[in-house]
């Protein structure tokens, strides 16, 4: 039967199979394609190919069994393995690891730990907190299930009971999740459409857009705790001076190392790595911060980090949402709204908008990002002391205030 491709048919293959014979046998389907019949009739496919030309050994590799492989799935098979010996490589070897993709196939949480790898953790600078996250929500309930069989109702048992207690943060979890099926599935590392048809409000809840500003009685209230050095732990006290003064956001002061810190040019650089947009942020260091930021360079130089420990973010934001209760202040406020109080006292001061911009590490609009690259040194610096003595001012109204105080008597 020498000649011709795709001789062997469904009817040929029915009539030989299971029929006894004298002794074993070959029929060519062509293009390399073979069935070998044994004497009690089973057939098996098989597929001859050589890797160094005519001169070379010819190898025949097992492709399956008639009829669990029928023959469209063998010629799909031979197929793929021409094709492998086009780009070079050996069929044997691609056929072992397509087999053991398939026995093991992708399960959830190393989808996700895909995206982690090759995405999160090069744009994510809250990539631990991701991780925490899906270590105590995820993982321990469909974490081992292979993700094809992953489906949306096993997905939304983990949203719902994280719902009943943290909703916004439910809605955060699914889409981060939602993100790292859909990097898995265009990167063709492995497919799932579970979590398609669904959005925040299927899941959870968004993030309400906060306008809490702190007034001046309650910033009054928070930066003469700071001054007295003795309210507070010294690494949240530390933490607060910064945050209160830069307006920075608390990962990038927990996560600050001292080689951040240019005490000869007075300039904080926040790296891509601990900035959320992943871009650096350049802040001059006020006049009235500079004993201050020496003296823990003193303190914490064998640690190399800033405030001396690394502690978890969900440990210093939980201590920040009860802080407004140590003051009496009638509204709840955060950490994070150290931000707008900034940026609102700011622009009430007449700091031109782009500058306070600018001190809060956001982004330059429009074409401004990609033309204007200046970071404005001076203006940032000149807005930065003003703050400073307007704190100093509504820290107490009753007597002169020496800013930072407490650090200058310890």
């Amino acid at each position: 039967m020498a000649g011709g491709l795709n001789k062997l048919t469904d009817r040929k293959l029915k009539a030989i199979h299971g029929v006894a014979c004298q002794k074993p046998y070959k029929l060519s389907d062509g293009a390399g394609l073979l069935i070998r019949v044994s004497a009690k009739g089973s057939i098996s496919w098989a597929f001859k190919y050589r890797l160094g030309g005519r001169e070379s050994e010819a190898i025949i590799l097992t492709l399956g069994k008639y009829p669990d492989m029928g023959l469209k799935q063998a010629r799909d098979s031979r197929d793929k393995c021409r094709n492998w010996l086009a780009d070079g490589k050996d069929p044997r070897l691609q056929l072992n690891l397509t087999m053991e993709e398939s026995l093991k196939p992708v399960t959830v949480q190393e989808a996700i730990e895909y995206w982690i790898r090759e995405y999160a953790e090069d744009n994510r600078a809250n990539v631990e907190r991701h991780k925490a996250e899906l270590r105590k929500h995820i993982y321990p309930y469909i974490g081992k299930m292979a993700l094809s069989d992953c489906e949306t109702r096993y997905w939304l048992g983990c949203f719902d009971r994280m719902k009943k207690q943290t909703p916004v943060a439910a809605g955060y979890v699914f889409q981060m999740c939602k993100q790292a099926l859909k990097f898995c599935r265009v990167r063709r590392y492995a497919v799932s459409l579970a979590l398609e048809d669904l959005s925040i409000p299927d899941v959870g809840k968004k993030q309400a857009k906060r306008d809490r500003v702190l007034s001046d009685k309650e910033a009054g209230d928070l930066w003469s705790a700071i001054i007295d050095g003795t309210r507070f732990m010294p690494y949240y006290t530390n933490l607060l001076k910064v945050a209160m003064v830069f307006g920075c956001r608390t990962q990038e002061i927990r996560l600050s190392e001292l080689n951040e810190w240019d005490m000869g040019a007075w300039v904080w650089t926040v790296p891509k790595a601990h900035s959320k947009g992943g871009e650096k942020i350049i802040r001059p260091v006020p006049e009235a911060m500079r004993p201050f930021i020496q003296k823990l360079h003193e303190e914490n130089k064998s640690t190399g980090l800033f405030l001396g420990e690394l502690k978890g973010s969900e440990a210093v934001s939980q201590w920040g949402r009860t802080l407004y209760k140590r003051f009496d202040h009638a509204e709840p406020w955060t950490l994070h709204d150290l931000r707008r109080t900034l940026a609102t006292h700011l622009n009430n001061m007449g700091i031109a908008p782009h500058v306070v911009e600018q001190l809060l590490g956001h982004s330059m609009p429009g074409v401004m990002a990609i033309y204007n690259r200046s970071v404005y040194l001076p203006e940032k610096l000149d807005a930065l002391n003003k703050w400073c003595d307007r704190l100093n001012i509504i820290g107490d109204n009753n007597s002169k205030v020496i800013l930072f105080k407490g650090c200058q008597n310890e």
